[in-house]
């Protein structure tokens, strides 16, 4: 049975149903059934719809359709279908590489028995597909793979010296995120892992910046998904807490929904405890500040709201970090939500410019903001608003790389959802667009430009 609390009782079923109980917005209590299927993002958020329409809870943004408004005629597809077997849900968290080879194109890969796809292109108009970085039966030593249990993430290749080296999100044993780097002669492989990660303890989305006499790593502590668990735990202990930390009635519904839900979720994956949870995270991120300040009496929950991105030195061998790490940027813009991730720096005239993503990767909210800063390790000062956001042809642009493009302007390679789409395991478009760099900013160009 699902944990019961003041307001509801929730839990998935054996058979793979979420049964919720409660009050109903018409006041008498019900109990409702919603077929999960597949388990995956899409079915949790069809629940979630059907459980907002009938116990007035949180109708996920994912499931609210929002009408953007204007094109963004800056944005060129690149590739918007999977080509070449093995390839499942598209171009998710792009890093093009830039070589006297051509343009090579390494993505994420999810759980799929292949991971992560390697494209090459002289043009970015014609692309093949050259193989996978870790063929199934070839993953690293460390990382766990299989169906619904692994978690293939952001790669990055990078010419460092006389090898390419790529980095990459996988999960160890414990199913902790992991940053784990591997190696070859040349960026179409073969790929040679290293034997352990790099990096341990809930961290994504590395990126390398190569300098003349130094390698830096990037990366991103992935808090995001811890606070979530303690406010859920918390939410379960104390239900009184929802009427001090939620406003509005249909985020206290949908928080005591989650409390009661955690009971089961607990004993999830980490990708199923934010499926369930999701509607209770965009509840905080649509009142960010307030939910984060009336979260200070439970320092655990504040602390982790806040998503920091680190740099280090990279060892001259390529295989340890070295020296301090650095707080290079921290959400603190209202349009970033309570992320920021995917980051990636480029050196043009003789500035640095950290381009990023923030907010729910999953709903329209998701968009690529930008921060300047002389050295590469800041400090860094943000563009207000997104150099990219949702629009009506292209959803959730997101996770960023840059590269010169065939004529010699640096372009702006990143993802987006076709509209109407987004979540975990859904197709990701590979989009790309050029860029004008200024002391104080940059701009998107058009084609004619």
């Amino acid at each position: 049975m699902g944990h019961l609390n003041l307001y509801f009782s929730a839990t998935v079923s054996h058979q793979g149903h979420l049964i919720v109980s409660g009050p109903s917005v018409h006041g008498p209590i019900e109990t409702r059934e919603y077929p999960l299927g597949d388990r995956q993002h899409g079915a949790w958020l069809d629940a979630f719809r059907g459980i907002a329409e009938t116990f007035g809870t949180r109708l996920p943004r994912n499931r609210e359709h929002p009408q953007p408004t204007g094109h963004c005629a800056a944005i060129e597809p690149l590739l918007t279908r999977n080509i070449g077997t093995g390839i499942r849900d598209g171009y998710g968290d792009p890093a093009v590489l830039h070589t006297e080879h051509g343009y090579f194109l390494v993505a994420t890969s999810n759980d799929a028995p292949d991971s992560f796809p390697i494209l090459h292109s002289y043009d970015l108009n014609d692309w093949k597909h050259l193989g996978f970085v870790f063929p199934a039966g070839v993953a690293p030593p460390w990382a766990i793979t299989g169906e619904g249990i692994a978690d293939f993430w952001a790669p990055e290749l990078h010419q460092v010296g006389d090898e390419y080296l790529l980095c990459f999100t996988a999960r160890n044993a414990a199913r902790e995120l992991c940053i784990g780097l591997a190696r070859a002669a040349h960026p179409a492989g073969p790929f040679t892992a290293d034997p352990e990660p790099l990096l341990t303890g809930g961290v994504i989305d590395p990126h390398l910046l190569v300098c003349e006499n130094r390698t830096l790593l990037f990366w991103k502590e992935d808090s995001n998904a811890v606070w979530p668990r303690r406010l859920a735990g918390l939410l379960e202990a104390e239900p009184g807490l929802a009427e001090r930390v939620f406003d509005d009635d249909a985020d206290r519904r949908t928080a005591h929904l989650c409390a009661a839900l955690w009971g089961w979720a607990r004993r999830a994956s980490p990708m199923e405890q934010f499926f369930a949870l999701q509607p209770m995270i965009e509840a905080a991120v649509a009142h960010y500040d307030d939910v984060r300040l009336r979260a200070q009496d439970y320092p655990e929950v504040a602390e982790a709201m806040r998503t920091r991105v680190f740099a280090q030195q990279l060892a001259a061998d390529g295989r340890s970090l070295v020296g301090e790490r650095t707080v290079v940027l921290v959400n603190d813009l209202a349009w970033e939500g309570h992320l920021i991730e995917g980051n990636w720096v480029t050196r043009q005239h003789g500035r640095h410019y950290l381009f990023y993503s923030g907010n729910d990767f999953s709903t329209p909210d998701y968009g690529i903001g930008v921060a300047l800063a002389d050295e590469p390790t800041g400090p860094y000062r943000k563009m207000p608003e997104p150099l990219l956001r949702t629009n009506v042809s292209w959803w959730g642009p997101g996770h960023p790389s840059v590269a010169s493009g065939p004529d010699g302007v640096p372009r702006l390679f990143f993802h987006a959802f076709p509209p109407g789409t987004g979540g975990y395991k859904q197709f990701r478009a590979l989009l790309s667009a050029r860029l004008a760099f200024h002391p104080d900013r940059v701009d998107l160009l058009t084609p004619d430009q």
